[in-house]
């Protein structure tokens, strides 16, 4: 057996098809946010025609977006990132939501 794989952890089936995809596209929604803020300004201007107007930004968000979806790096960065915060909570029994928000300074 390979040293290098028996390191690493073995991921659950949700985790590997659900929580770090998700965690990918709210990483690439900030990496593509230009193109985010342009579809959404399109739809915006264009109101109830937005189907047909905001074809070039849709295309152009979906292709940025989709870069991001199918490139393995970003996977296993997304992927270690999840395994950092999975331990984190293991240790301290706090979600990583709850313990980026600032803490009352009294009581």
């Amino acid at each position: 057996m390979d040293p290098s794989k028996a390191e690493e952890p073995q991921l659950r089936h949700v985790e590997k098809d659900v929580l770090i995809p998700k965690m990918m596209r709210e990483k690439a929604k900030e990496r593509c946010a230009q193109h985010v803020d342009a579809f959404n300004h399109c739809c915006k201007d264009a109101g109830f025609f937005m189907v047909f107007k905001c074809r070039e930004e849709n295309a152009a968000l979906k292709e940025c977006l989709t870069q991001h979806y199918k490139d393995p790096a970003f996977f296993e960065e997304c992927k270690q990132e999840y395994l950092r915060e999975k331990r984190e909570y293991e240790q301290t029994g706090i979600p990583a939501k709850n313990r980026k928000q600032k803490l009352p300074t009294s009581m």
